[in-house]
Protein backbone atom coordinates (compact mmCIF):
# COMPACT_ATOMS: atom_id res chain seq x y z
CA UNK A 1 0.00 0.00 0.00
CA UNK A 2 1.54 3.36 -0.79
CA UNK A 3 0.92 6.38 1.23
CA UNK A 4 1.70 10.13 1.53
CA UNK A 5 2.10 11.74 4.45
CA UNK A 6 1.96 15.53 3.84
CA UNK A 7 1.79 18.87 5.95
CA UNK A 8 -1.13 20.56 5.51
CA UNK A 9 -2.57 24.31 6.38
CA UNK A 10 -5.36 23.78 9.24
CA UNK A 11 -7.88 26.50 7.41
CA UNK A 12 -7.71 24.44 3.97
CA UNK A 13 -7.74 20.93 5.38
CA UNK A 14 -9.58 21.04 8.66
CA UNK A 15 -12.81 19.51 6.99
CA UNK A 16 -11.43 16.79 6.37
CA UNK A 17 -9.00 16.45 9.46
CA UNK A 18 -11.80 16.70 11.86
CA UNK A 19 -13.69 14.27 9.73
CA UNK A 20 -11.01 11.72 10.47
CA UNK A 21 -10.77 12.73 13.90
CA UNK A 22 -14.31 12.36 14.48
CA UNK A 23 -14.68 8.99 13.15
CA UNK A 24 -11.92 7.77 15.33
CA UNK A 25 -11.90 9.99 18.40
CA UNK A 26 -16.03 10.53 18.81
CA UNK A 27 -17.48 7.77 16.90
CA UNK A 28 -15.15 5.15 17.74
CA UNK A 29 -14.07 6.06 21.66
CA UNK A 30 -16.59 8.05 22.54
CA UNK A 31 -14.79 10.87 23.08
CA UNK A 32 -17.01 14.53 23.41
CA UNK A 33 -16.79 16.74 20.64
CA UNK A 34 -16.16 19.63 22.83
CA UNK A 35 -12.97 17.51 24.15
CA UNK A 36 -11.72 16.78 21.10
CA UNK A 37 -11.79 19.95 19.38
CA UNK A 38 -9.46 22.36 21.72
CA UNK A 39 -9.05 25.29 20.21
CA UNK A 40 -5.29 24.45 19.52
CA UNK A 41 -5.72 23.46 15.84
CA UNK A 42 -4.63 27.36 14.29
CA UNK A 43 -1.82 26.97 15.99
CA UNK A 44 -0.67 23.65 15.35
CA UNK A 45 0.79 21.78 12.51
CA UNK A 46 -0.79 19.13 11.00
CA UNK A 47 -0.39 16.44 8.84
CA UNK A 48 -2.59 13.93 6.38
CA UNK A 49 -1.85 10.39 5.45
CA UNK A 50 -3.59 9.37 2.39
CA UNK A 51 -3.92 6.38 -0.06
CA UNK A 52 -4.75 7.01 -3.80
CA UNK A 53 -5.38 10.86 -3.16
CA UNK A 54 -8.28 9.30 -0.14
CA UNK A 55 -7.74 10.84 3.43
CA UNK A 56 -6.79 8.06 5.81
CA UNK A 57 -5.03 9.57 8.73
CA UNK A 58 -3.91 12.74 10.89
CA UNK A 59 -1.84 13.91 13.58
CA UNK A 60 -0.41 17.29 15.05
CA UNK A 61 2.33 19.10 16.32
CA UNK A 62 1.46 21.53 19.00
CA UNK A 63 3.80 24.33 19.22
CA UNK A 64 4.87 22.79 22.70
CA UNK A 65 6.45 20.07 21.00
CA UNK A 66 3.29 17.41 21.78
CA UNK A 67 2.40 15.41 19.41
CA UNK A 68 -1.25 14.29 18.94
CA UNK A 69 -4.79 13.35 17.77
CA UNK A 70 -3.13 10.62 15.97
CA UNK A 71 -5.70 9.15 14.14
CA UNK A 72 -6.00 6.65 11.41
CA UNK A 73 -9.19 5.37 9.95
CA UNK A 74 -9.92 1.43 10.74
CA UNK A 75 -9.27 -0.17 7.31
CA UNK A 76 -5.52 1.19 6.89
CA UNK A 77 -4.73 0.50 10.90
CA UNK A 78 -1.40 -1.78 11.53
CA UNK A 79 -0.89 -0.82 7.70
CA UNK A 80 2.54 1.23 8.34
CA UNK A 81 0.17 4.90 8.15
CA UNK A 82 0.55 5.60 12.13
CA UNK A 83 4.08 5.19 11.97
CA UNK A 84 4.59 7.31 8.83
CA UNK A 85 2.49 10.02 10.32
CA UNK A 86 4.52 9.98 13.44
CA UNK A 87 8.39 9.60 11.61
CA UNK A 88 6.95 13.04 10.18
CA UNK A 89 5.99 14.74 13.36
CA UNK A 90 9.12 13.97 15.01
CA UNK A 91 11.19 14.75 11.83
CA UNK A 92 8.77 18.28 11.88
CA UNK A 93 9.40 18.88 15.67
CA UNK A 94 13.38 18.73 15.74
CA UNK A 95 13.45 21.01 12.39
CA UNK A 96 11.49 23.60 14.31
CA UNK A 97 13.71 23.18 16.82
CA UNK A 98 11.85 21.04 19.72
CA UNK A 99 14.64 19.10 20.90
CA UNK A 100 12.27 16.47 22.99
CA UNK A 101 8.73 15.69 21.17
CA UNK A 102 6.16 14.61 23.52
CA UNK A 103 3.03 12.85 23.66
CA UNK A 104 0.07 11.44 25.81
CA UNK A 105 -0.38 7.86 24.39
CA UNK A 106 -3.60 5.83 24.90
CA UNK A 107 -2.36 3.28 27.15
CA UNK A 108 -3.72 0.66 24.67
CA UNK A 109 -0.77 1.80 22.07
CA UNK A 110 2.33 2.26 24.17
CA UNK A 111 3.70 -0.71 22.42
CA UNK A 112 3.49 1.66 18.90
CA UNK A 113 5.09 4.54 20.62
CA UNK A 114 8.27 2.60 22.25
CA UNK A 115 8.80 1.14 19.10
CA UNK A 116 9.00 4.20 17.42
CA UNK A 117 11.78 6.12 19.94
CA UNK A 118 9.45 7.02 23.19
CA UNK A 119 9.48 6.47 26.37
CA UNK A 120 7.03 6.67 29.33
CA UNK A 121 7.26 8.39 32.47
CA UNK A 122 4.74 9.70 35.53
CA UNK A 123 1.73 7.76 36.39
CA UNK A 124 -1.44 6.47 34.22
CA UNK A 125 -4.25 9.87 33.75
CA UNK A 126 -7.59 10.04 32.40
CA UNK A 127 -8.05 12.10 29.67
CA UNK A 128 -11.22 12.08 27.95
CA UNK A 129 -12.02 9.10 29.85
CA UNK A 130 -10.04 6.95 28.47
CA UNK A 131 -6.41 6.45 29.58
CA UNK A 132 -3.13 7.64 29.52
CA UNK A 133 0.76 8.14 29.77
CA UNK A 134 2.75 10.94 29.04
CA UNK A 135 6.45 9.76 26.55
CA UNK A 136 8.54 11.54 25.16
CA UNK A 137 10.75 11.19 22.33
CA UNK A 138 14.15 9.07 23.26
CA UNK A 139 15.11 8.26 19.34
CA UNK A 140 18.07 9.23 17.15
CA UNK A 141 17.62 12.72 16.38
CA UNK A 142 17.59 13.24 12.61
CA UNK A 143 17.40 16.72 11.06
CA UNK A 144 15.57 16.45 7.25
CA UNK A 145 18.10 17.83 4.66
CA UNK A 146 15.39 20.02 3.18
Amino acid sequence: MTVEVKRVDWQSHKETLIAIRFTVFVEEQEVPEEEELDGMDCESTHFLATHDDRPIGTARLMPSGQIGRMAVLKPFRRQGVGALLLQTAVTEAINQGMPSPFLHAQTHALSFYRAHGFESHGAIFLDAGIEHLAMTYVGEIKKDSK
